[in-house]
């Protein structure tokens, strides 16, 4: 029987607090990210976001409308997003394709202003490359260095 994907995108909310803690990704995955437990911190320009599927987190990624954004475009409505990762136990279901799919209609909902996210992924995450490409990101052709080596910047246009 196939895995019921009813996926959506919800703020970080501490009753999540324990499944993300107990996230697994191996070394070869977690080299381009940051596990979720270390990126929890909310502020008013740091949105922790968790990917559900029946209410359990299957995922995670930050929303970020700080100045660091600025570091990727020049766009004053975009929103950066970081740390994306789906926990090990539940990767190759499509939960990654379905979150970032949600992107389109949870963005505008939750941050009216926002019209574009980008992001970096590492020149030698294909994976990563080739899902934010089927989602609807586009490579920007801007390249950034990051702590592992060169970086591809795209962006989504809401």
């Amino acid at each position: 029987m196939d895995t019921v994907l009813e996926v959506t995108l919800e703020f970080y909310r501490p009753k999540y607090l324990n499944e993300l803690s107990n996230f697994y990704l191996p070394a070869d995955q977690e080299q381009f990210t940051a596990l979720p437990v270390e990126m929890l911190e909310t502020t008013d320009v740091r949105h922790p976001i968790v990917i559900v599927n029946q209410n359990e987190p299957v995922g995670f990624f930050v929303l970020h409308s700080s100045e660091r954004v600025a570091e990727y475009t020049d766009n004053p409505n975009a929103m950066l997003l970081t740390a994306f990762s789906i926990n090990h136990a539940h990767q190759g279901k499509g939960f990654a394709q379905k979150g970032m799919n949600q992107l389109n209609e949870f963005v505008p909902q939750e941050f009216p202003q926002c019209n574009e996210i980008v992001l970096a992924v590492n020149q030698k995450n294909i994976p990563a490359q080739k899902l934010y490409e089927k989602v609807g990101f586009a490579d920007t052709g801007q390249r950034k260095m990051g702590r592992i080596g060169e970086q591809l910047i795209l962006s989504l246009k809401l």
